[in-house]
């Protein structure tokens, strides 16, 4: 069993090995040993497992990423330039899948005239875990590939294990925490102050994205295509909108080769204060 979350080539930055370690755990509340794994440091960036309270075969896990200031690291989809992390957990002890969840990204400056798509400081993406049997010990073991990046992008390989043994785990709060920075699913159109009101072509080339958002908020607007494969851009925010919404486009560009985007399932993340919303729409 493995969970993978593929590569994509890093746009205009290059990447650079360093093997410097950095005391980054002292920013973090202490955990008990058995609910978190140790820190596995890195240059600039430490990671660990966490645990939530057992109960049944269905359990609360979580990657816990920690960032020197200015270093980043990257979500799911890194934008213009980036590596998005990979995850394997097939060294595991009876756990049958494990599906990460994504908190909803920042968008920053790649440094190359781009955006890139991640989180800075630190953040912890929630693990969703079935176990093969409930009535047995179950221990998680992670090898994660992930980058970081300020003026440069390291790569960083670490592994991790933990075992899931707690009936009262002190790391439920957290995971709870972050479960809420997850995106919600909507649909187009849901009654929500801030939701996607309107998908549409114009042309063959230009997608446009009516929002509505509160006044007050900034809205950033985020596309995936149906495979990692796809590398659409970031949707920008058009100067001139129709009365009551915001106006996001994206062009069509990043399309793999040979492929009619003509009904292609794409998602599409809504981000706004602490509200965020993904969508999953087909292209008209």
């Amino acid at each position: 069993m493995t969970v993978l979350v593929p590569l994509r080539a890093a746009l205009g930055l290059a990447l650079a090995a360093l093997t410097s370690s950095l005391a980054i755990g002292a920013r973090a509340q202490d955990a008990s040993p058995k609910d978190a794994s140790p820190w596995q440091r890195g240059a600039h960036s430490a990671v660990r497992l966490l645990a939530g309270s057992r109960s049944g075969a269905v359990l609360l896990g979580g990657i816990a990423v920690q960032l020197d200031p200015g270093w980043k690291t990257y979500w799911r989809t890194s934008g213009d330039s980036g590596v998005p992390p990979r995850f394997d957990f097939s060294k595991s002890d009876n756990i049958e899948a494990v599906t990460v969840l994504w908190p909803a990204p920042t968008k920053f400056d790649d440094g190359a005239g781009g955006t890139s798509l991640g989180y800075h400081d630190q953040v912890v993406l929630p693990l969703r875990i079935v176990a093969k049997n409930a009535d047995k010990p179950a221990t998680l073991r992670a090898d994660i590939s992930y980058a970081i990046c300020e003026k440069i992008c390291i790569p960083i390989e670490a592994n991790a294990e933990l075992a899931f043994a707690s009936v009262a785990s002190t790391e439920d709060s957290v995971l709870f925490a972050a479960l809420d920075t997850v995106p919600k699913p909507a649909s187009v159109g849901d009654p929500n102050p801030l939701t996607i009101r309107d998908v549409k072509r114009e042309g063959k080339s230009t997608v446009l994205v009516d929002v509505v958002a509160p006044d007050a908020k900034a809205v950033n607007l985020f596309v995936e295509g149906p495979t990692p494969d796809w590398g659409l851009p970031v949707p920008r925010l058009l100067e001139h909108s129709p009365p009551g919404v915001k106006r996001f486009a994206f062009e069509l560009d990043g399309v793999p080769p040979g492929i009619d985007p003509e009904g292609a399932a794409l998602k599409l993340t809504l981000v706004s204060g602490e509200r965020s919303y993904e969508f999953n729409i087909n292209l008209d």
